[in-house]
């Protein structure tokens, strides 16, 4: 049987039984013919041989990962509609694996940078206002504990004390953990609660609704929104004179985990405090820690050259 014959009749297969779009036929199809261009098998004389011979051309031209990875994908599902069909009595791409992507590090703010945030937000508290307060406050208590920015704008006012230490919150999953605040943060908290409850007597506001969130809202919610949240860090960033688009609440959390470990932090604690069920999640930051952890490791590691 030809090839084309048999190619035809995998789409064929893809269209009825699974319902693909005719954008994604051609797609496969491109990806097939691209594979049959390259060698001069045959579909029912292709081995496993043949198969790792061309995805070693594909990377020789310096295709990217992304696409390998696709056209070997369409290969794998050929072949296993052939061997499923009997038309082959083995399936060559069985065993063939996909490509790695690469790693992608998570973009980070370098220490003088979030610094800088920092010192902007509470520059502008001197004034009082309520706004401040709670934009200082929210940035100080995000960079301080690595929560999620929707994990911190749900947090419940009961959550903060004049004594709290820990935060004991709710991740992904319903999981808890507890994760520490510092002295600085927790000093911003209790000046913008202070605040908050002063506006909230001024205004004669009793109702339980109205003070369960430590960032209340008159939104739906009754909470601050993580797009609003947003929106505050970065109005901070234009006024620290920092590029806004490099800065966001994920950020401040990558900032807050990067910084740790740079500093000799325990991988597995900065895991507990980021909420992370895996540790191959946390172990990214490792990547993209500045050169003074790598300095540290070289001159204070027993077996470091002299």
């Amino acid at each position: 049987m030809a090839d084309k014959e048999l190619v035809d009749q995998f789409l064929e297969m893809l269209a009825a039984e699974r319902g693909r779009a005719a954008n994604s036929l051609s797609a496969y199809r491109r990806d097939i013919e691209n594979f049959l261009e390259h060698t001069s098998d045959p579909l029912l004389n292709t081995t496993s041989e043949t198969i790792r011979h061309y995805l070693a051309e594909l990377h020789a031209e310096g295709l990217k990962v992304s696409t390998v990875a696709r056209r070997l994908s369409a290969i794998r599902q050929l072949f296993l509609f052939l061997y499923r069909e009997g038309i082959r009595s083995d399936n060559p791409a069985k065993n063939i694996e996909s490509p790695r992507q690469p790693v992608k590090l998570p973009m980070t703010l370098a220490d003088k940078d979030v610094g800088r945030l920092l010192d902007t937000a509470e520059q502008k508290t001197r004034r009082g206002k309520l706004k401040a307060l709670r934009a200082h406050a929210l940035l100080e208590t995000l960079y301080a504990t690595g929560l999620r920015i929707s994990e911190l704008v749900s947090l419940p006012r009961r959550a903060v004390g004049p004594d709290t230490t820990m935060i004991l919150v709710r991740g992904k999953g319903g999981r808890e953990r507890m994760v520490p605040l510092g002295d600085k943060a927790r000093r911003a908290l209790a000046v913008y609660l202070q605040a908050l409850l002063a506006k909230e007597a001024e205004k004669g506001v009793k109702s339980p609704a109205g003070t369960h969130y430590l960032f209340p809202s008159r939104g739906a919610k009754g909470h601050l929104t993580r797009r609003r949240a947003g929106q505050l860090i970065k109005k901070l960033a234009v006024e620290a004179g920092l590029d806004p688009q490099t800065v966001s609440p994920h950020k401040l959390r990558h900032a807050f985990a990067t910084h740790l470990l740079t500093n000799g932090a325990d991988l597995r604690a900065v895991q507990q405090m980021l909420g992370h069920a895996d540790i191959s999640t946390t172990q990214i930051y490792t990547h993209v820690i500045d050169e003074r952890l790598k300095s540290l490791v070289l001159e204070k590691h027993p077996m470091a050259d002299d």
